[in-house]
């Protein structure tokens, strides 16, 4: 159903100026809200830059993005773009997992109705390959096939894994290896490289890192009437368990190279399905970031993170070369 006057008014405080802040019918967004995770996506920024990619990063900034953030994006031309903190009606506690109030608001692309494909990205992810190919991905088209939320490819996203490999007690407790979408890939590895677990393997959740969208009013409509739903109470997982419940097996599920999960690599979660050489992305999920080490801790807790630090290596010394060193 088209979108109700309310939902309207919703959509335009979402999207108040739907210009291209770039000359790109087709980007990278990543969300910024603050100057911890800023060298995350300064370095995702001159990864997508160092893979070949034709298509530029826009970051999506809230009004607690400060002046410093500022000046480091427009020292390195990174464009951006203002969106408002979206939140749900009724605030689910997080307190066990503080980033999740964040994560609401990677639900905006959704509502980026001038650009034709977003691909959302978290700041805290690595690109190691062009992957460039998601901008073609075949989705419902916003003109047709959503135009009643009836789409059966509404967006694309790799599974979230549900192993709760650090045993963390808050977790739900159906969130065990048996129950992981990439559990059902290990006796298929090479498939794994090329191929994602269908929507609906496992408890059938995306992970939020990356999202193929191609922005819809309608579908943010959806969205936005889920928001103020009372299933909310339910979504342990913020925005990809919205995601998960309101569009059940009506999303692509990608191959994990796509969203590499660090932990995925790890030996007894799903080293079955991991390789090196096949990973286009990797999202250092979890605490400690890359950034967030001491330096003589660099790489030695999880060997994915010495990646970030050769690639953030080369980032500061082209950045010292223009005479940019603002400590991000």
């Amino acid at each position: 159903m088209a979108p109700s006057e309310q939902e309207k008014h919703a959509i335009a405080a979402a999207n108040p100026h739907p210009e291209r802040v770039v000359d790109s019918a087709k980007v990278w967004t990543s969300l910024i809200t603050n100057t911890a995770y800023l060298s995350g996506l300064l370095t995702l920024d001159f990864s997508l830059k160092r893979a070949g990619s034709k298509y530029p990063l826009v970051a999506l900034y809230t009004d607690s993005f400060p002046e410093e953030g500022h000046k480091a994006l427009d020292s390195r031309g990174i464009p951006k773009k203002k969106i408002p903190y979206l939140l749900p009606s009724t605030q689910k506690d997080y307190s066990n997992d503080p980033r999740f109030y964040d994560c609401w608001s990677k639900l905006t692309p959704f509502s980026l109705v001038e650009y034709d494909r977003v691909v959302q990205l978290d700041s805290d992810m690595l690109v190691l390959k062009n992957m460039d190919e998601l901008m073609d991905l075949e989705l419902d088209s916003p003109e047709t096939d959503v135009k009643n939320g009836e789409g059966k490819r509404v967006f694309a996203a790799s599974h979230a894994c549900v192993c709760n490999p650090l045993k963390k007690p808050h977790y739900p407790k159906d969130w065990i290896p048996s129950n992981c979408a990439f559990t059902t890939q290990h006796s298929t590895p090479d498939q794994a490289q090329r191929e994602g677990a269908p929507s609906s393997a496992g408890l059938a959740m995306p992970n939020g890192g990356l999202q193929v969208v191609n922005p819809s009013a309608n579908t943010y409509a959806l969205i936005l009437s889920q928001l103020q739903s009372n299933s909310i109470d339910s979504y342990e997982f913020a925005d990809q368990s919205l995601l998960g419940d309101l569009f059940k097996d009506r999303w692509v599920g990608l191959p994990y190279i796509y969203n590499a999960l660090k932990t995925l690599r790890w030996q007894g979660v799903h080293h079955q399905i991991w390789r090196d050489e096949e990973v286009k992305n990797v999202h250092y999920i979890l605490s400690p970031k890359p950034w967030d080490e001491k330096e003589e801790e660099r790489g030695k807790g999880d060997e994915s993170h010495s990646w970030w630090w050769k690639m953030n290596g080369e980032r500061k010394e082209e950045e010292n070369g223009k005479g940019i060193d603002d400590g991000f």
